[in-house]
């Protein structure tokens, strides 16, 4: 077989791999916003401090799966390890 053949399948399933690691971030923004929604229900007067926390918080979770999407996108397109061979 191919050495190259070879790198390009477990490249293409360390991509896949890398998204498996979106769907964290997705649950915890949906349980930070499920939390927020129900904290601005309970303290109405305070509802622009619970939702610029779970803004912040978004931002922060979501970079996780920015960074596993560039992650899977170099790993698809701009191969680092063919040089290697």
């Amino acid at each position: 077989m191919n050495p190259e053949t070879i790198v390009y399948a477990c490249s293409a399933i360390g991509a896949g791999a890398a998204m498996i690691a979106g769907i964290g971030p997705a649950i915890g923004i949906g349980n930070a916003a499920g939390k927020a929604v129900n904290a601005c229900t309970r303290f109405p007067e305070r509802t622009g401090d619970c939702l610029r926390t779970m803004f912040i918080g978004s931002a922060v979770s979501e970079s996780t799966g920015i960074y596993s999407l560039v992650v899977a996108l170099l790993l698809m397109f701009a191969n680092p390890f063919i040089g290697q061979l």
